[in-house]
Formats: structure tokens, C-alpha cells, sequence
């Protein structure tokens, strides 16, 4: 048995399960999905001793109705093909920015925070690829996903201001549903699908392009 004073102080543990989260939402496919992520928040909630957190939070998202039985990402099934693990990830990013654990590659400015909010639905009118978010609105705040553009992945633009709803751009590059599965995909590009606004009713959060409206899923009935 190991001496007590080898143990990690309180400050060590919860500066290791921060840095855990992060490394979990934006690769959460290689850490273990949502799973993974509900875990580590609740090992966080614990260390911080606010545990009911959690609770309230995922009050709010029912109330969204981006919680069903199926959890957050059932709530995806509705909107966006198969492959939801960089979507589901972005969701709870809304929660740990709000908690200041998110750890920002790039924070937008008021100014550009602004004019992105104004003009990323009808920019969104149109089809477009990862470049050209990129391209447009600058490097992600938090990227979540592989960089490989093989992979589909979601974009998240935010401020330091956690006050502040994120906005995420949901992109895809996976199998036609009339060919045959193969790799690498035919496409070099993932496809952008939708821009969601975090915070919103679920349902009226996206705002899709003409490709994203395409490819939503059928829904029975």
C-alpha cells in the first residue's frame, strides 16, 4: 500500500480530470464516446462537490429536448446521418464551457462573434466544406474530431464570454447510402451538414444546408 503523502492533492485531481474532459470531447471516439464523457463530468462534479449539477443540466436539455431515452446522441438521429460521436461531444461542450472547464484553441471576439451570429444563416444557404468554414470564420475555438478530412467532425466557434451561447458546424464524410462502403471516402472534404446554435430548442438550434437537408435522416410515419 502506498504512503498517503504520494497521493495527488485534491488540486492535482482536478486540474488532471480537466484536462481528461477536453481530451475526451474533442476526441471522443478514441476515448470512448459518451460514456466516457458522462463519467468524467461526473468525476469532476464529485471532486467539485456539486454534484447536482449534472441533474439540473440535464433538466435543461430535456427541457430542450436534446435528451431523450436515447440520451444526447438519440437526439441526433433526427437530424444528422450516422456517426454522431463529434455532434454528442459538442452538446456537452456547451456545459463545460458554461463551467469554465473548456479549454479554447481560439476565443472570438465580441466583434466577431457578432457578425458571425448575423450572417451564418443565410452563409449556410448554400452547400459548403470544411475549408470553407475555415476559411471564412477562422480556426475553431474547439475542434472535435480527427484533423484528417477523411473523418467527419464539428466545428465550435465561442467566446471567453461563457455567457454566451456556442455555435458548431456539424461536417460529414461518410458512405452514400446507394454505394458501396469503402476507404478512403470518395469525397477529399467533409460535407457541412449544419450550423447549430448551442442553448436553443433543440429542433430550431439547425440551421442545415441544401446538402445537409438531403441527407437528414427518414423518419417513420
Amino acid at each position: 500500500m502506498p504512503a498517503t503523502d504520494t497521493l495527488a492533492s485534491s488540486g492535482e485531481i482536478h486540474t488532471y480530470l480537466v484536462t481528461r474532459l477536453n481530451d475526451t470531447l474533442r476526441r471522443p471516439g478514441m476515448w470512448g464516446g459518451e460514456l466516457a464523457i458522462r463519467l468524467t463530468l461526473d468525476h469532476l462534479l464529485f471532486v467539485e462537490r456539486r454534484q447536482g449539477a449534472w441533474d439540473d443540466e440535464k433538466r435543461a436539455l430535456e427541457r430542450r429536448e436534446a435528451w431523450p431515452p436515447t440520451g444526447v446522441n438519440g437526439a441526433f438521429e433526427v437530424f444528422l446521418p450516422a456517426g454522431h460521436d463529434t455532434s454528442v461531444a459538442s452538446v456537452y461542450a456547451e456545459f463545460a464551457h458554461r463551467q469554465g472547464w473548456l479549454k479554447l484553441d481560439r476565443a472570438l471576439s465580441a466583434d466577431e462573434y457578432a457578425t458571425m451570429l448575423a450572417g451564418i444563416d443565410s452563409w449556410a444557404a448554400q452547400d459548403r466544406l470544411w475549408a470553407d468554414v475555415t476559411s471564412t470564420f477562422g480556426t475553431p475555438s474547439v475542434l472535435f474530431g480527427s484533423t484528417n478530412p477523411y473523418y467527419g467532425k464539428t466545428l465550435g466557434y465561442a467566446t471567453a464570454d461563457r455567457s454566451e451561447p456556442m455555435l458548431f458546424f456539424h461536417l460529414w464524410n461518410g458512405t452514400d447510402p446507394d454505394a458501396e462502403p469503402s476507404w478512403p471516402p470518395s469525397r477529399e472534404q467533409p460535407l457541412l451538414l449544419a450550423v447549430r446554435r448551442g442553448d436553443a430548442p433543440f429542433a430550431a438550434s439547425f440551421t442545415f444546408t441544401p446538402e445537409g437537408q438531403r441527407r437528414r435522416p427518414a423518419q417513420e410515419g
